[in-house]
Formats: structure tokens, C-alpha cells, sequence
């Protein structure tokens, strides 16, 4: 979560010379470089009828979907503001379960989900726009999307992790995302006088290697070991990284009234939590139930 709280100041770094697409291209070529060094470890595969529905609907959420959202969103807004939407998945993860296995959710967890996004409007409501975030209701509502996609993502891998490893889980969605955004070379504008500087490489091997390499396989190795509930409670500390790396590094500033929002959110989030009983059964004894 450390390392995922740096990847939002990290991409804010690569997008003041690349375009989204094309950074986002940069850091999966990188990664996939890696994880070809690293194909003889990837162990057994026990592939199933049909388990490609579900692969290629894991890498289509991330990092095809996800990574165009968030990309744009880290344009219109900050990223510490971008990091407090994450502390949404967890609770979208319960209702993922809600509604593809039509368990109930107690109401703690609704009061969690109604806290929680209050406090992402008011973040939203509250925003001021600077050079960090030119238009921070776009950008709130691209990485709102991109959390969506991050749910599913979620799902997909912890029932997939059953029968594949976390390494190959993790390197077949960056395979897929390079070839996925390889048009972005075409398309996408250049500003020639600082592209290949120092700082925006480093960004983008920093991006590729530790996040896409080491932290995907960190949270994919947690997912084959936890529920999805339970490795999702330290989503709630990237917005803590996030806001530490983007005062240190790009003097990003909150206003007193976003502080409190983000804490609604996070507060809202740890509350609704305490009610995950129903996501936490999904995931350890109802596998053989699950349909895509």
C-alpha cells in the first residue's frame, strides 16, 4: 500500500510530459520486460473451460480500464484526493458481493457506504483548482470509475488465484495492457523539449517495476492467502501514503474541509467494515457457487 500510496505522485510526475496512454504504456512495457526475465517462475497453470472469460475480464478491468481512468483522472486532480477515492473499494466490493450472490447488507455497512460517499463529495465539493488539479470534479469522478473497475478486477484474481499463481497473475495483465495500449505510440502527443528527461524515465521504470511488478505480485500473493475482504482493509492506507508522498514531493495542500472529508471517507469505510461477514464468506467457502 506504500508503494501503490507513491504511484499516485509518481504518474502526476510522468503526465507533465507524457500522455496518459502513453505513459501508461511506458510502465507496462517495462513491466512486461521484467516478468519475461521472470517467465520459468510463473509454476503450474491449471487452466479450466472457460477460465479465459474470466482472464481476459481481469485484465480488461485492470490495467486496460482502470489505467485509462486513473491516467486521466491524476490530469484533473491531485493525487492526494485521487488516492482518498480508493478507500471506496472495499465497500464496493461488498456490493459486488450483494448483487452477484444476493446476500443482504447489514446496515452498518450501509451507514459505512452513505459516510464514505459523502465524504468524496464533499472532497469533490470542496476542491480548489491549482496546477495540480485544473479540474478536480472530472478528475474525482474518472478515478470513481477506475474504482469500479478495480472491484471487478479484485473479484476476478482472488477466484482465479485458486488455481494460478500470483506471478502470472500478475504479469498476464500487463502482457494484455501492453498490447492494449500500444496505439497509444501513434496517437498521442509529444512535448519534445522534456519527454526523455531523467525524472519522467525514472517515473516510468519506478512505475513499471516497483507498482507494476512488485506491488501488483505483493497484493495478488495477499489474495491467494486472504479473503478479498480482508487484504482490501489496507486499501484505506493509501490515501495516508498518497497525501504523505504529495507534501513531500509535490507540496500538495489540502483544504480543512477536504481533511475532514477524506477522514468521512476513511471513518466511514473502517465503519462499514466491521460488517464484512458476507464478502468474507463469498471468498472462503462459496467459490464452487460463483457463475461469470
Amino acid at each position: 500500500m506504500m508503494f501503490w500510496g507513491s504511484s499516485f505522485v509518481v504518474m502526476k510526475i510522468a503526465l507533465r510530459a507524457w500522455d496518459p496512454l502513453l505513459a501508461i504504456f511506458g510502465r507496462l512495457l517495462v513491466a512486461s520486460v521484467v516478468f519475461l526475465l521472470l517467465a520459468r517462475k510463473f509454476g503450474n497453470i491449471e487452466y479450466r473451460t472457460g477460465d479465459w472469460k474470466l482472464l481476459a475480464f481481469m485484465s480488461l478491468c485492470e490495467p486496460c480500464l482502470y489505467f485509462t481512468f486513473e491516467a486521466h483522472a491524476l490530469k484533473y486532480t491531485s493525487a492526494s484526493e485521487a488516492a482518498t477515492i480508493t478507500a471506496l473499494l472495499p465497500l464496493m466490493t461488498v456490493f459486488a458481493a450483494r448483487y452477484m450472490l444476493e446476500e443482504k447488507l447489514s446496515r452498518k455497512v450501509l451507514v459505512g457506504i452513505g459516510s464514505a460517499v459523502i465524504g468524496v463529495l464533499g472532497l469533490t465539493w470542496f476542491s480548489n483548482t491549482s496546477e495540480n488539479a485544473p479540474c478536480p470534479v472530472l478528475g474525482n469522478g474518472l478515478e470513481f470509475l477506475a474504482m469500479i473497475c478495480a472491484t471487478g478486477y479484485t473479484i476476478a484474481c482472488r477466484y482465479l488465484s485458486q488455481r494460478y499463481s500470483a506471478l502470472f497473475l500478475t504479469a498476464l495483465p500487463a502482457f494484455i495492457g501492453t498490447i492494449f495500449f500500444m496505439p497509444a505510440l501513434l496517437f498521442s502527443r509529444w512535448e519534445n523539449d522534456i519527454q526523455f528527461s531523467p525524472p519522467i524515465l525514472a517515473s516510468i521504470v519506478y512505475l513499471g517495476v516497483i507498482v507494476n511488478v512488485l506491488t501488483y505480485f505483493l497484493f495478488n500473493y495477499g489474495l491467494s492467502r486472504l479473503s478479498a475482504s480482508r487484504v482490501s482493509l489496507y486499501i484505506n492506507l493509501i490515501p495516508v501514503f498518497s497525501m504523505l508522498f504529495g507534501w513531500l514531493i509535490l507540496s500538495e495542500q489540502l483544504s480543512s474541509a477536504q481533511y475532514l472529508a477524506a477522514a468521512l471517507v476513511m471513518g466511514g469505510t473502517f465503519f462499514g467494515q466491521g460488517s464484512l461477514n458476507s464478502a468474507h464468506l463469498w471468498f472462503r467457502t462459496k467459490w464452487p457457487n460463483f457463475k461469470f
